[in-house]
């Protein structure tokens, strides 16, 4: 799920293929999807990132990142992976996000790379592929765009930090599997299945710290999780949670 600057909050729903918008009151405002290929529809929608205009939908098994304008009307889709292009196909894909320059980055389960298209769906570069060393992309989850355009990637028990350029530029690693990576503004959260942990990237130094939920004794499997206008947001299975800075 994703909040964008107008608190328009935007998330999945796994068991009917549909994205639904709602705002920060609770109000439902658009739903659309249901499992299919065609337009507007998915098969297994399995990340949401948003800004003030724009939603993007990784429409995983259609192989396709879906475009939709804030009311989640219809744009276009990238979808490459019939391409004889062997550097621009993707298939299968697990995250997409848009820079503040147009550039939008998908993350690659089928081929174990990262992929970089314009503004209009025009391919400009792949990255992190088996050639990358140490950067090289394992069995990655998710990835996360930052104020500055770097890119962040939960890869099992690491985050890889990349520039807009797909150079490697951060490595760090963690005690155990990470599932999702969220940024908001200049707040980094990284989620296990029970685990939140937070960094403040204004900071020169990536220092990132666990959150604890000391006023919420329940036992919460997190599906994915965010920080917006200092409060946290947790994506569950059936409901949203939030909680004041105060409660952590």
């Amino acid at each position: 799920f994703y909040i964008n600057q107008t608190c328009f909050i935007y998330f999945k729903d796994i068991t009917t293929d549909e994205i639904n918008s709602i705002d920060t009151l609770w109000n439902i405002l658009n739903k659309i999807g249901g499992y299919g290929w065609r337009q507007s529809a998915f098969d297994n929608p399995v990340d949401v990132f948003a800004d003030a205009l724009k939603v993007f939908v990784t429409d995983k098994n259609n192989h396709r990142i879906q475009r939709f304008d804030k009311n989640l009307n219809y744009n276009f889709q990238i979808s490459t992976r019939e391409s004889s292009i062997e550097d621009e196909r993707f298939g299968y894909p697990l995250s997409a996000v848009m820079s503040n320059q147009g550039d939008i980055f998908i993350l690659d389960s089928e081929n174990l790379r990262i992929l970089k298209f314009d503004i209009f769906g025009n391919f400009i570069q792949n990255f992190a592929g088996y050639d990358y060393g140490n950067y090289a992309l394992t069995n990655p989850k998710q990835l996360a765009i930052s104020m500055q355009n770097n890119i962040f990637v939960v890869d099992e028990n690491v985050i890889l930090i990349f520039d807009q350029f797909g150079n490697g530029i951060g490595r760090v690693e963690g005690e155990q599997n990470f599932s999702g990576i969220k940024i908001i503004f200049n707040d980094l959260v990284i989620n296990t299945d029970d685990r939140i942990f937070h960094a403040n990237l204004r900071n020169p130094v990536l220092n990132i710290t666990e959150i604890k939920l000391t006023a919420y004794e329940k036992a919460i499997k997190i599906v994915s999780a965010l920080i917006f206008n200092n409060k946290l947001y947790l994506l569950t299975k059936n409901r949203i949670l939030v909680f004041n800075k105060s409660e952590l």
